[in-house]
């Protein structure tokens, strides 16, 4: 998956707009314009399509886990230059605080069976015995379950300040 990806589908699973997405960045302490979001949400044939970096979207993820959880007290931690998927979904979890039994149950909600001891070996150092690289489709499953267990929430928080 690209990084682009990843940034759309965390952008349609919260219902974020462009505003909402300057401010995610604004929290890792990172400034952007609304045309470099237009751009990396464009699709990849389109002329004005932007390439996000590693870094860019580990911005993006650090300003998710400050929005979602808190800000850390002291430095904040500094963006990854080369991003995998593994570090991908280990800051989504971190940012959805998301224990090993709550992965599981998204995982299954997009049809993915896995087990406490498969998923902590996407989470440990990659020179772990254990350790096990986290291809395109785990990724794209976990996103998946995230949309169909957040989305809703999120549209179901809309129609109630809707009828309020």
């Amino acid at each position: 998956m690209t990084n682009n990806d990843v940034l759309r589908r965390i952008r349609y699973i919260f219902d974020l707009s462009d505003s909402s997405m300057i401010a995610i960045f604004g929290l890792a302490d990172h400034q952007v314009t609304r045309e470099q979001i237009s751009d990396w949400l464009k699709r990849d044939d389109d002329p004005a399509y932007l390439k996000c970096t590693d870094r860019q979207l580990a911005l993006f993820l650090n300003g998710l886990i400050n929005d979602k959880r808190g800000k850390r007290e002291g430095v904040q931690p500094e963006p990854e230059k080369r991003l995998t998927n593994n570090i991908i979904f280990m800051k989504l979890k971190i940012a959805l605080d998301l224990k090993a039994e709550d992965v599981c149950e998204i995982m299954a909600l997009a049809n993915l069976r896995i087990s406490k001891h498969e998923l902590s070996a996407f989470f440990r150092r990659p020179g772990h015995q254990h350790y096990r690289e986290c291809k395109d489709q785990i990724l794209r499953n976990f996103l998946k379950g995230v949309q169909l267990k957040y989305r809703d929430e999120v549209a179901s928080q809309d129609e109630g300040d809707l009828k309020a």
